[in-house]
C-alpha cells in the first residue's frame, strides 16, 4: 500500500468495531447504527450491473464460468404439490444436472473451446421442511447439501413459536442449511429489534445449520434499505443473506479493511479509480457463504 499513490479526498466513514459492539445493545442503537450506514448510489450501482450483462466470456474461461455457476445453484422445488417422487427425481438431477453426457457434447455452441467432462453437481437441493428427510436420504454418500426453507416461507407470518418449530423439524431432519425470511412487516416498521431478536432465536434452533436470512428484497422500498437488512441479519448471527455478500472498501481506508475480515471478508480483487473524483482504487472484498460450495446458493 505504501508505493500506492495517496488519495486526494477522504475514505468513506466506515462502522468501527465499538460500534458494532454496541450496535445490537437496544432498539435505539440498532436504528442509530443502521441509518447512519453510508446510502447505496443507486445510479452507480444500475450502471455496474449494466455493464455487466455487456461482458463476453471465451473458450476455456466460459467453461470455468459455467461449472462455477452450476456449482453455485441451490436446485429448488417449493410447490404446494410436491412430492416425495418429485423430490427424489430433483435430487437426481443435482447430483448429476446433465444425465445425458458431457456438457456440450464437442465444442462449445460458439465454436471456441474444447470439449469439457460432466457438469459438477449444484451445491444444495432446497425444499419445504417436511420433505427435508427425503432429500437428505435421496442424496446421501454425495457433496449435495439439503436445504430448508422455514419461518412461514414467503410470507414470513406466522408466530415465532411456530417458525421456531419449523426450524427445529428442518434440523432434526437433516437439513444443513436454512433458509429463514426476514419480517419485512416488522422491519419496514422500524421494528428492528423485533426483526433482530427472532433472527437470533432462529440461529440458537438452527445449532450447527447453516442459517441464510432471505431478504425478499423486492418488497424493501430502497436500496438503503437492502443494505440496512443485509446488515441487521448479519448483526444477529445470520451466516448469509441470500447469497455470497461483495463489499468495497477504499483501499487506504485500514479499520474498515481490518473490520470486514474481523467478519470473514476476504480481498478478492481491485477496483481502479473507483471512489471520484478523487480516482481512488477500491479493494472488492467477500463474505463466503457455504463452507462446502464455498461460493454461496442462489436464491
Amino acid at each position: 500500500m505504501a508505493n500506492q499513490p495517496r488519495p486526494t479526498a477522504p475514505a468513506p466513514e466506515q462502522p468501527s468495531s465499538p460500534e458494532l459492539a454496541q450496535a445490537s445493545r437496544d432498539e435505539t442503537s440498532l436504528r442509530r447504527f443502521l441509518h447512519g450506514l453510508p446510502g447505496v448510489d443507486r445510479v452507480g450501482l444500475e450502471q455496474r450491473a449494466t455493464a455487466l450483462t455487456t461482458r463476453s466470456v471465451k473458450k476455456e474461461s466460459k467453461l470455468r464460468a459455467i461449472d462455477m455457476a452450476i456449482g453455485m445453484i441451490d436446485l429448488t422445488t417449493l410447490e404446494g404439490s410436491d412430492t416425495e417422487g418429485k423430490v427424489r427425481a430433483l435430487a437426481a438431477k443435482a447430483r448429476r444436472p446433465d444425465p445425458e453426457g458431457p456438457i456440450p457434447d464437442g465444442p462449445i455452441p460458439d465454436g471456441t473451446g474444447p470439449e469439457r467432462s460432466e457438469a459438477p453437481p449444484v451445491a444444495a437441493l432446497c425444499v419445504y421442511p417436511d420433505l427435508a428427510a427425503t432429500a437428505v436420504d435421496a442424496l446421501a454418500g454425495t457433496d449435495v447439501q439439503v436445504a430448508s426453507v422455514a419461518t412461514a416461507f414467503p410470507s414470513g407470518r406466522s408466530s415465532l413459536r411456530a417458525k421456531l418449530v419449523e426450524v427445529e423439524e428442518a434440523v432434526a431432519a437433516g437439513a444443513a442449511e436454512v433458509d429463514m425470511v426476514l419480517d419485512r412487516g416488522a422491519f419496514l416498521a422500524g421494528r428492528y429489534g423485533t426483526v433482530f431478536e427472532e433472527i437470533r432465536a432462529v440461529r440458537a434452533a438452527c445449532g450447527p445449520a447453516h442459517l441464510k436470512v432471505i431478504l425478499e428484497t423486492g418488497e424493501l422500498a430502497t436500496y438503503d434499505d437492502v443494505r440496512r437488512a443485509a446488515w441487521l441479519a448479519l448483526l444477529a448471527g445470520a451466516d448469509e443473506c441470500a447469497a455470497t455478500v461483495f463489499l468495497e472498501v477504499r483501499w487506504d481506508n485500514e479499520a474498515a479493511i481490518r473490520l470486514y475480515r474481523a467478519h470473514d471478508f476476504e480481498v478478492v480483487g481491485v477496483r481502479k479509480r473507483y471512489y471520484q473524483p478523487s480516482g481512488a482504487d477500491a479493494y472488492t472484498m467477500r463474505r463466503p457463504g457455504r463452507s462446502t460450495a464455498e461460493e454461496g446458493g442462489a436464491a
